[in-house]
């Protein structure tokens, strides 16, 4: 009886292994949500990154947050970095690297703690109508082997606190 108990673990952790070799580890998540505003409006208040302790998830997860900013808001450099003590906010940094006005602004996001990774993200604005707006954010990321195997439950967790973001932006814009 021991020795099939045995077998079978060593069998799983076996095809956990093989799964984690074969598996990728870059993946991409994207929210997208219809926000009735101007297209102007709504990208000239989502690439403002300080914008984001309005509705971001994350942000607001620790009222003791520490937040830093360097440079112009809104502009190609901007850092926004954060240091808090709570391990599901963390320590890191985010930094705009590239702005197609009225359209698209892109970062570079890099994570200290609880762990240490770099990955990126950009926010889109289309205009359906001249009073409507589909913002959509993708998330690239990275997840070496063999924690690469989690990628499915990671991209779940991240699509919801996503969309939660996305749903607190329409909320304030809306409102505004």
């Amino acid at each position: 009886m021991l020795k099939i108990i045995v077998i079978s673990i060593v069998a799983i952790i076996m095809v956990l292994i093989f799964s984690a070799l074969v598996m990728k580890k870059e993946y991409s998540i994207s929210s997208e949500i219809i926000i009735n505003k101007p297209r102007n409006t709504v990208f000239n208040y989502v690439k403002n990154i300080k914008n984001q302790e309005k509705y971001s998830k994350w942000v607001m997860a620790d009222s003791n947050v520490k937040m830093e900013y360097k440079g112009t808001d809104g502009t190609v450099g901007f850092i926004a970095a954060w240091k808090s003590e709570l391990k599901d906010v963390g320590i890191g940094a985010q930094e705009i690297t590239q702005i197609k006005d009225g359209e698209r602004y892109d970062v570079e996001i890099r994570f200290e703690k609880p762990f240490k990774g770099i990955s990126t993200a950009y926010t889109t604005t289309e205009a359906i109508t001249d009073t409507q707006t589909k913002v959509t954010t993708t998330f690239n990321s990275k997840t070496p082997f063999p924690m690469n195997l989690m990628i499915p439950m990671i991209k779940n967790m991240l699509l919801k606190d996503m969309n939660v973001n996305a749903s607190n932006l329409k909320k304030i814009l809306e409102s505004q």
